[in-house]
Parts: C-alpha cells; structure tokens; sequence
C-alpha cells in the first residue's frame, strides 16, 4: 500500500525535535493507527471477504495486544495478503538517519547501533540528516524453502576481516532482512519447511529482540513485527516446527475457505475486476459463476483429492477465467458482443485446472487427474441446475425440449444455430436465469446448453461425443 502524502518537512534532527516528534515502537505505532480507523468506522482490511466473524477479529485482537501473528490456513485463503495489509497501520512515514554507513533505517531518537548512537552523540542536531521511510518499503516477506540464516538473520563480512576488523564486532556483519526491517514488519511464508537452525534464530530475535551471529552476541534492540504462515498439515506435524519458537508465537490465527458460495462468487466478481469489459465484452450468467464455484467446492469435498493439501482459491479464479477466454475468443471469431460463457467452455479446464489438484493416491483407484476433473465439474452442474429445478420446477425449465430435439454444442459453436433450432423461449427461462435468453441469442445459447447438462446430469436426455462436438437428444 503505496504512501501517496508527501513525506514531512524536516530535514535534519533539529527539525525534527523542533517539531515535537517522538518514537513508537512498531506495534504501537500499528496499534495507535488501528485504534483511531476503527474508531472511525473506516473500512480495515478491503477485499478480505467472508472472514467478518471469524478471522478479522482475531486479528483485531493481536494487533491491540501488540503480538507477533502465525496465519494458519491452507493455500489460497489469503493469509499472504492479510499480512501484507497490515502495512496500512503503519504510519505513512517515519524519519530515520539519513547516513551512508547505516545498515539499517536508525530511529533518531532511539538509534540501537553503535554507529548510529556515535552520529547522534557526537554531531550537533542541525548536522544530523534526516530521511523519511515510507511505510510500503517497510515491509518485506520471504519464502522458507531454500532461505538460509544469512538470509534472515546475518553472516560475519569477510570483506571486513580483511580490512581489519574484528569478528566480534558489530561493523563485520552482514544483516539479514530482519535486522534490515527494523521498524518494519517482516513476514515468513511456510514457517514449518524453515531450516531448524534458521528457526533458532528467529526464536532468539523473538525472546530478546537481538541478533547473534555465528554465536557472537550483538545486542540489536530490533524493532520488528514478524509475521508468519503455514499449512496446518505441516506445522502441527511433529518436529517441524521447534516447541520454543511456536511457544513465542502471540496470536495464531486460523483461516479457512468461504463458507458459503456466494462469498466465493463475490470473490471472483471482485479479482477479475474490468477484465470483462474493453472492446470484446463478455457478459457472465449467474449460473456459471455458480458453476465455477461449485466446482471448487466439490474439490475440497472429492475422496480423490488430498484435502491436506487444499483446493486454492486460485483454482476457482484460473477456472473462471478460461471460461471468459473461451467465450471472448468465440466472441471475436462471431462477431458476438457480449459474449456469454457457455457449459462447453468448461471443457477447457484442464489446462487451467491440471497441476492446481493433488490426488490422493490411497482414493483414485486409478483415475486421472482428467477423470476426477470431469467428475467434480459433472457433480458441480447437476447440484447447481438441480436448485433451479427446485425454484422454477423442471417443466418450466426444460419446456421447449419436450418434443424431442436433438442439439449439437461446442465451444465454437456460433450462438445463431443454437437460436435457429430454438425460436421461441418460453417466458419461465428469463425468470429462471435472469438474463434476456429470449432476445439475446448468445444468451439463449449458453442458457440452451445448461439445461441440456443439467437434464443429462438427471438421466433425462442422452449424449454422444464426436469430433470435439457435443450431441444432446431428447
């Protein structure tokens, strides 16, 4: 979250001082800021849906208790952007010692080095620079796999052993990016794959708040709000996560998959944003976000997918946006405007779905990964068309293919065959789907398919394949 106000004025610490400035640690600082837009009714965390009674209060909680937060949750339940929003309580900016051997961004008032205390002890305050540190540049976050103690933490310079300086003292080291966050916050992605020693150290900065390199204790007051995440699967596995740095942990705040549809449809309406719109338009009916959802939802309940794993939020939004793709692509090829997704757009989810799922190898029985796809997305279209057989009756819905139409479907299709073989749409369907099936003849198509899948779905009708086309007979 980019800090759009211009910085303050001073430039140096007499100016600083001469304004009345005084130092907060971090979690005051973010506390102090949580306070006051809560206080104000001011919107806390912007597109976080679904988590209002659940998750969002126990993050309230932690940050006025000043902890130290672990976001425990499967993938895809935005636990990396929780953590990245808590940059927007910080302030928009703070001053720090503007000098070029600083490592660090000193506090003025409060420097923790011994560089930074000699600056300030031995210059007047007029002579002491002073910079200004935006709060989105006071963040940063790694990845556990791969990330060394140097990384993090620090390593001894041998550049300065060789220019004469001791190994025990503070100028031969080399900091990590959390020493380099002082003042900051600094996230840790997948604590549990974190190596054991990597561990040690950040359970040392989180009891002492100081550094130790290579067993040499330099006493670094750092000032940093650390963030983790993790997969419940691997951080309550035993020996993955050492006792005493989970011991240090404040608040673990547990994250989970919308709890009902329509959260996961507001989802999606709110990522693809304006992608629907530009020169080739596309118009999505409310079934197909439900389809796609669903789809997702039967994911995280096959037998044939490892639920340890987790089905991401990503694989409904990847899913989503093949089918707008598919659509689009028939669009510019027809001359269709908007175009509408259609059940035969589904038929490309592999490409956008494959990889995203993990099969548990003890349920498959041998079947793909194609095949549990195909089973997931049948279950998907007959739970969703049997809730508008419930509200709108099946007669109504399936009206115009009781006299025994036989229907040919495909992603390429133009939307005018499917209205040439269907002239009249009974009054029941623009009810039903709320969309202008009757006028609209790519509407009319992607509702046409639909009722064919979901009729199929029910043992109604029949289908055969062919060539890549799709054949429905009543």
């Amino acid at each position: 979250m980019s800090s759009t106000m211009a910085p303050p004025a001073a430039t140096n610490l007499r100016d600083l001082l001469s304004q009345g400035w005084k130092s907060k640690t971090v979690k005051e600082e973010i506390r102090d800021n949580f306070s006051r837009m809560l206080a104000a009714g001011e919107e806390l965390y912007p597109g976080i849906v679904g988590y209002e009674d659940t998750v969002i209060p126990e993050i309230n909680l932690a940050l006025l208790a000043g902890h130290d937060v672990l976001f425990l949750g499967e993938k895809g339940q935005a636990k990396s952007r929780l953590m990245r929003q808590l940059v927007q309580f910080l302030d928009p900016f703070v001053p720090y010692i503007d000098h070029p051997d600083l490592p660090i961004h000193e506090d003025p008032l409060k420097p923790i080095s011994s560089l930074g205390r000699r600056i300030v002890e031995q210059n007047a305050p007029e002579d002491i620079a002073i910079a200004w540190w935006p709060r989105d540049e006071r963040y940063a976050e790694r990845l556990s796999p791969g990330t060394k103690f140097a990384d993090i933490i620090g390593e001894i310079d041998p550049a300065k052993l060789t220019g004469g300086v001791s190994m025990s003292a503070e100028e031969a080291l080399s900091f990590g990016l959390i020493p380099r966050m002082h003042r900051g916050i600094f996230a840790m992605n997948e604590l549990p794959e974190l190596d054991d020693l990597v561990q040690v150290g950040l359970f040392n900065i989180l009891e002492e708040r100081d550094v130790q390199i290579r067993g040499y204790p330099i006493r670094f007051d750092v000032d940093v709000m650390i963030l983790f995440s993790a997969n419940p699967a691997t951080y309550n596995r035993s020996g993955k996560v050492i006792p005493q740095l989970k011991d240090r942990i404040g608040t673990i705040v547990q994250t989970h998959y919308p709890r009902e549809r329509d959260q996961g449809i507001e989802i999606l309406q709110q990522e693809i944003g304006g992608d629907l719109g530009g020169d080739y338009p596309v118009h999505v009916p409310l079934f197909m976000y439900q389809i796609i959802e669903e789809i997702t939802n039967r994911a995280r309940k096959s037998k044939y997918i490892d639920q340890a794993s987790g089905v991401s939020a990503r694989f409904s939004l990847a899913n989503f946006r093949t089918i707008v793709a598919s659509a689009r692509q028939r669009g510019i090829v027809h001359g269709e405007s908007p175009a509408v997704p259609r059940i035969s757009d589904l038929g490309h989810l592999y490409a956008s779905s494959l990889g995203k799922l993990e099969l548990d190898l003890m349920g498959t029985h041998q079947m793909s990964e194609r095949q549990v796809l195909d089973n997931v997305v049948a279950e998907a279209i007959q739970i969703v068309f049997s809730e508008y057989i419930e509200e709108h009756g099946l007669a109504e819905i399936a009206e115009i293919f009781r006299g025994g139409v036989r229907v040919e479907v495909g992603d390429m299709l133009p939307s005018r065959l499917y209205a040439e073989r269907l002239q009249h749409v009974p009054p029941a369907w623009d009810r039903a789907f709320e969309v202008n099936a009757s006028e609209n003849e790519a509407m009319r198509a992607s509702c046409v398919e639909f009722i064919l899948a979901g009729l199929y779905s029910l043992d109604k009708i029949s289908r055969s394949q062919k060539h890549g086309k799709i054949h429905y007979e009543t």
